[in-house]
């Protein structure tokens, strides 16, 4: 009798945490600006795809709303977080938006200050 054994699925599941956090872009002027952006700073990778792209981070990335503004060649403000959600398509990790610039954090402990949750809690 042959006994086969099936390989092990390079696509199986895996729960680990990742510490990476992450938005889509629209492939379209802004959305270039954006991930031209974020190309510079510590961690962040960018993937041009034809339709998208994808900007992905380590631990915590932040949209500064006035330095994609400015790379735009707009006014201070122009750039916020209804121009970001317009053209950001998905996202995965903690996302917060303050009044100048969107946060994304890879573990949602890390977020927790800027939403007022209170992790002591979860120790008792």
């Amino acid at each position: 009798m042959t006994t086969f054994k099936t390989a092990e699925s390079p696509f199986k599941s895996d729960n680990t945490a990742s510490n990476r956090c992450g938005v889509t872009l629209m492939n379209n002027q802004i959305g270039a600006v954006v991930a031209e952006v974020m190309r510079g700073k510590e961690g962040v990778t960018i993937t041009p795809l034809p339709s998208m792209i994808r900007v992905d981070g380590t631990n915590r990335m932040d949209f500064d709303y006035d330095e994609i503004s400015e790379a735009l060649g707009e006014e201070e403000g122009f750039f916020n977080a209804a121009q970001f959600e317009e053209n950001m398509s998905t996202h995965y990790g903690r996302m917060i938006h303050e009044d100048d610039r969107t946060i994304m954090f890879a573990n949602p402990e890390d977020a927790a200050e800027f939403i007022g949750f209170d992790l002591s809690e979860l120790s008792k």
